[in-house]
């Protein structure tokens, strides 16, 4: 990013300052500020680009793992000249990554074509480890049976997210890199434990889907007891007796809460 800071109407020490960020920014494109001495200007220059680097290396290492050297460098030098953050905030600098990565940088002819999920895939466990939710346990109770389960309102953990990929992403690594999408979509359920622990479960479609439906249900004005979330799906489940969905849906309805992915149930 070539940046204009020399105009009249800005203060010697405004000018000063802009030149002395936009070096460091973008050094190739922008000469360094007048009587600054060059060593200690190409200190400044590798300590901030080197702590940006090596954050993003950290919070995306399989990404990291997958681009050659000079291309990962190219990437990060780009994105540190280019980008205009809108947050002040260190954790949230990932994300503006990410944002860089989706809306501005140009895909290039050998980038693996798996490189935004995969992105995305790292980027959601710190997105949900910073995620400052809480439930209101006022609202819930711990069923003791499986007739509680099922007469309450299932309740999901705000810190819960259901993500579909086209890749396997979470089986990417440097020896496995897959060049076309799967068959099928993956399916990860990720959720943040009462320890503050961050789990990935690999699932099917119908589990992920259900999952879904019982974040909608929940937080939804006309909203069903497990019994009737369970009866409806298996209304739609034509192929299906309605007693077996209802014990399969107990029974995942029971892992869920064993996993903290539900709460409880509203009455």
């Amino acid at each position: 990013m070539n940046t204009t800071y020399d105009t009249p109407d800005r203060p010697d020490f405004l000018r000063l300052q802009y030149a002395f960020a936009a070096h460091i920014r973008d050094p190739e494109h922008n000469p360094p500020p007048e009587n600054v001495d060059a060593r200690r200007m190409k200190i400044y220059c590798e300590l901030f680009y080197n702590n940006v680097e090596g954050f993003m290396a950290s919070t995306y290492p399989v990404l990291r793992s997958v681009i050659p050297d000079r291309r990962w460098h190219a990437m990060i030098r780009d994105y540190y000249a280019k980008h205009q953050s809108h947050t002040p905030l260190f954790p949230e600098m990932p994300r503006e990554f990410l944002k860089y990565l989706e809306y501005e940088r140009e895909t290039e002819a050998d980038d693996p074509l798996f490189l935004l999920e995969l992105a995305h895939y790292e980027w959601v466990e710190l997105a949900l480890s910073i995620l400052d939710e809480k439930a209101d346990d006022k609202v819930f109770v711990i069923p003791e049976n499986e007739d509680e389960l099922l007469a309450g309102v299932p309740v999901v953990s705000p810190l819960v997210w259901v993500l579909g990929y086209h890749f396997p992403v979470h089986k990417i690594s440097a020896d496995y890199q897959p060049k076309t999408p799967g068959d099928q979509m993956t399916y990860l359920i990720v959720y943040r434990d009462s320890r503050d622990e961050i789990h990935f479960m690999e699932t099917n479609p119908l589990t992920a889907r259900l999952l879904q439906r019982l974040i909608h249900n929940h937080t939804n004005a006309d909203c069903k007891n497990g019994r009737e979330f369970l009866e409806q799906i298996a209304s739609e489940l034509n192929s299906l007796r309605p007693d077996t969905v209802i014990s399969a849906g107990c029974a995942i309805f029971t892992s869920f809460m064993e996993k903290g992915i539900l709460l409880g149930v509203r009455p």
